[in-house]
C-alpha cells in the first residue's frame, strides 16, 4: 500500500508485518516515550534499522500518532457517557451534517457508525451532570436526532489504548 492508495480495499488491508514489526507495536502502545535504544533491546534489533522499522509503520498508517494518556478524573472530566442516537433519516446530507457537527465537539472523544438497534455510538466526558445536560441540549438542537438514549458509567473498569498484537508468530 502507498500513501496515495486510499481505496475501500487499501484502507482496511493490514500491511505486510513479522514478528519484529508486531513486538515494536506492542512496545510503542504501551509506552511510546521510552528511547529507539530501549524499544532496539526489547525487540532485538540495532537503534537504525529499529527506527526505520518506526518511520516505515508511520508511512503506512500503521502507527497513526503518539500521544501521552491522561487520566480524565484528575484532568475534571469525571463523568463518561455513552451516547446512542437513532438517524431521522439516513440521507447522505444528513449524514454529513451530523459527522460535521459531532467531530467538532471536543466532549465528543470517540464516535462509531453502528450496525443494529441504534445508528451511532458516541463517547463523552465531561466535569458533571449538569455539564452534560448543556451537552445534551446542543447535540440534539443541532443533528435533529430520531432518537437519544444516554447510558451513563459508573465505574471505569478497563480503557486502554493498546490493542492485542500477537508478538510470537511468524
Amino acid at each position: 500500500m502507498t500513501l496515495l492508495d486510499t481505496t475501500p480495499e487499501s484502507l482496511t488491508r493490514a500491511p505486510a508485518m513479522d514478528r519484529i514489526d508486531r513486538k515494536i507495536i506492542h512496545e510503542l502502545q504501551r509506552d511510546c516515550s521510552i528511547s529507539i535504544a530501549q524499544l532496539a533491546d526489547r525487540v532485538g534489533l540495532s537503534q537504525t534499522p529499529c527506527w526505520k522499522r518506526i518511520q516505515r509503520l508511520e508511512q503506512s498508517g500503521v502507527v497513526t500518532g503518539r500521544v501521552a494518556l491522561v487520566d480524565p478524573v484528575r484532568i475534571g472530566l469525571g463523568l463518561t457517557v455513552f451516547v446512542e442516537i437513532e438517524a431521522p433519516d439516513h440521507s447522505p446530507a444528513w449524514r454529513a451534517r451530523f459527522a460535521e457537527t459531532v467531530t467538532a465537539l471536543p466532549e465528543v472523544v470517540g464516535l462509531w457508525r453502528m450496525a443494529g438497534d441504534v445508528d451511532y455510538m458516541l463517547k463523552v466526558v465531561m466535569p458533571d451532570m449538569h455539564a452534560f445536560d448543556r451537552f445534551y441540549q446542543r447535540l440534539t438542537e443541532a443533528t435533529a436526532p430520531k432518537n437519544v438514549t444516554s447510558k451513563f458509567a459508573m465505574e471505569r473498569m478497563k480503557d486502554t489504548t493498546v490493542y492485542p498484537v500477537n508478538t510470537t508468530d511468524p
